[in-house]
């Protein structure tokens, strides 16, 4: 789950976007390095990115893709529980490895869809 939401130039910038949903939420805001997507700027540094928790199985992660415009992606910001339930990055899966997460998906997809949405409405408070 993911989307791109224009943001207004008053929240150009990490630091202003999370002080905003710090102020306007109740979730827990953070800015912190990506490590889902390992994103390096043009120095070969790591980008920052805001989470945005819900709890610790839900949370969505915000960075800009340009100017005025926020990318955001559904994360599992437990790292113990995104190892266990977040999708799995191997190149080849063995035939229970693919069925057990075809189950997870399908077990979490209704909580996760409900999780974004309300974080959403957040990012979409500052277009």
């Amino acid at each position: 789950m993911e989307n791109l939401i224009e943001v207004k130039s008053a929240y150009n910038s990490l630091d202003k976007l999370c002080t905003f949903f710090k102020n306007e939420s109740v979730y827990r805001c953070s800015k912190i390095y990506d490590t889902w997507e390992i994103r390096t700027d043009s120095n070969g540094q790591m980008e920052h990115c805001i989470v945005v928790k819900k709890s610790s199985m839900h949370a969505i992660k915000v960075f800009f893709v340009n100017e005025d415009t926020v990318k955001i992606n559904y994360v599992i910001p437990n790292k113990l529980m995104n190892a266990y339930f977040g999708k799995s990055v191997k190149a080849r899966q063995n035939i229970i490895e693919i069925a057990t997460g075809v189950i997870k998906q399908a077990l979490l997809y209704g909580f996760q869809k409900k999780a974004f949405s309300e974080l959403e409405q957040l990012v979409l408070k500052a277009s």
